[in-house]
């Protein structure tokens, strides 16, 4: 894209690309959609079918409405500090790099979604972003807060699971069963 319009003015590239950014992050917020609900969906039915309230492994219609509902308001409450992350904190974006790199994270998800592969959204749509930035020049990203993201990735997963142990340990002995 940077090549193609290397002769424009940069007002002419950024009023192009301020409606196809609002395009590209439609069709990220839908393909994010399309593989985070998924695993809400699929752990729910999961624990439905494995409990018997089910009688077949196929997701409930309120499941499927209960996942968009918090998907949306998870986005609505937390989404800002993500976005603004995203958007300034890891590189300044301008709209063209916005339109680039949420129309490759949302072709990614997407992709992902339809051969039912698991994905963090968050991952790709950071990459996404790490690309584009360093397509101006490396020293355009902030590699300290990109660092300081993938650490809270790597930590994310034990932790969870020692929580979950712990949890798990703390009903049974409260339990007893």
């Amino acid at each position: 894209l940077m090549w193609i319009f290397r002769r424009a003015t940069p007002s002419f590239v950024t009023n192009l690309f301020r409606p196809i950014q609002v395009v590209a992050a439609a069709f990220m917020a839908f393909s994010h959609g399309t593989n985070d609900a998924q695993k809400a969906m699929g752990i729910i039915t999961m624990a439905l079918f494995a409990g018997g309230f089910i009688s077949e492994f196929e997701v409930p219609l309120w499941t499927k409405i209960a996942a968009a509902t918090a998907m949306a308001l998870g986005t609505s409450a937390g989404g800002w500090k993500i976005i603004k992350t995203m958007g300034s904190r890891i590189v300044k974006l301008q709209p063209i790099h916005g339109a680039a790199s949420d129309t490759a994270a949302a072709m990614t998800v997407f992709t992902a979604s339809v051969y039912g592969l698991p994905v963090s959204t968050t991952h790709v749509v950071s990459g996404a972003i790490m690309g584009v930035g360093a397509t101006r020049r490396l020293s355009a990203v902030r590699w300290g807060v990109a660092g300081n993201m993938m650490l809270a990735w790597v930590f994310t997963i034990p932790l969870t699971s020692m929580v979950g142990a712990g949890l798990y340990n703390l009903f049974r002995y409260l339990f007893k069963y």
